[in-house]
């Protein structure tokens, strides 16, 4: 089974923030398949009004540094703007072993109606199908809330 560790130091790339996945059913029972969906992680996601946001999602094997075969699965990532009842997608660009989620400046630029310090709180989720013969796995491994600060530079959108 894939359990969450969330890693959320200083990332190795300005913008990003890290989060860990390991795959724990080796440990359980060397026959058994993988299990998913049983505990997703809680994630609060800070982005600025108007910039742009990466969110890394890493799934590891158990030795906590090889990347888990995630080949062939597809990433569909949401966040939900209540105050326009808008469901805005999220831009998911995956490599062997993880999955970037970025939010553009063209959509966070409309989140948040108020002038404050933190103008607004989106519910998101990351979604993967993993694709099997018979019936394809839906996995929801991080859900969360993106929490969104005001832009106080001159021009910015507080």
């Amino acid at each position: 089974m894939l359990a969450p560790l969330v890693c959320l130091s200083y990332p190795p790339t300005l913008g990003q923030v890290h989060i860990s996945w390991y795959n724990l059913s080796i440990m359980a029972n060397l026959c058994a398949p993988e299990k998913f969906g049983a505990d997703p992680a809680n994630v609060q996601w800070r982005v600025v009004r108007g910039d742009t946001a990466t969110l890394r999602v890493e799934f590891y094997e158990d030795d906590e540094v090889t990347y888990y075969d995630t080949e062939g699965w597809i990433y569909r990532a949401t966040a939900y703007d209540q105050s326009g009842d808008l469901l805005d997608a999220l831009d998911c660009v995956s490599e062997p072993g993880y999955v970037d989620i970025t939010a553009y400046p063209s959509v966070t630029k409309n989140w948040g109606l108020k002038y404050a310090a933190n103008v607004a709180e989106l519910p998101f989720d990351l979604q993967v199908i993993i694709p099997n013969e018979i019936e394809d796995t839906v996995w929801t491994p991080v859900i969360g809330t993106i929490y969104v600060l005001g832009d106080v530079t001159p021009g910015g959108t507080l």
